[in-house]
């Protein structure tokens, strides 16, 4: 058993019999009360977002998951196909667990995906992709001078904000984190 000033940002808990991951974790000392940690969780079986307090020195229970890099293959339903690099198993892993990111998997992609036993209990796809835009307004000479952003369409069919200058065609690099645009990719 692990206690309170033990948790991170990212780390995996059992709070309630289930299982939560740390989103945002700070410690408070009001005034002349005793010190407090408040956490904002979110529930990985529905995705719920949980807070809570924990007194300083609370005995808390750290669970110790197992991430794998694997293969992004295909969606299917609700769910997303992934494959094993080591023994080729494919594993189906629920799409909600990849949040936003997903939107920007492109067969073939590396993720990463954390287990506890058999079960996958979260996902994560790259935090940069490089996606060849599949349709962009053109651009015109000298519209680098303001920093105005246009709407282009990705080859996954995303849509991501981008630079007057950036044309159909291009390769660009995006932070899958913010949806947003990094750099053009030569």
């Amino acid at each position: 058993m692990a206690n309170s000033g033990d948790i991170n940002v990212g780390s995996v808990i059992r709070f309630n019999g289930d299982l939560c991951k740390i989103e945002e974790y700070q410690h408070r000392t009001p005034g002349n009360l005793r010190a407090f940690y408040q956490a904002r969780m979110r529930n990985l079986k529905n995705g719920k977002i949980v807070e809570n307090r924990f007194r300083a020195g609370e005995a808390v229970e750290v669970v110790r998951v197992e991430y794998k890099q694997m293969q992004y293959i295909f969606p299917e339903g609700d769910f997303i196909v992934v494959m094993d690099n080591e023994s080729f198993e494919q594993v189906y892993v629920p799409a909600f667990l990849f949040g936003d990111s997903i939107k920007f998997l492109k067969e073939g992609m590396e993720v990463k995906v954390s287990f506890e036993g058999d079960e996958p209990i979260l996902a994560e796809g790259p935090t940069f992709v490089e996606l060849v835009i599949t349709y962009a307004e053109p651009g015109v000479k000298g519209d680098t001078a303001t920093n105005t952003l246009k709407p282009a369409t990705m080859e996954t069919g995303a849509i991501v904000n981008v630079p007057l200058f950036v044309n159909e065609g291009e390769k660009i690099k995006i932070d899958t984190r913010t949806n947003s645009y990094v750099e053009r990719v030569k």
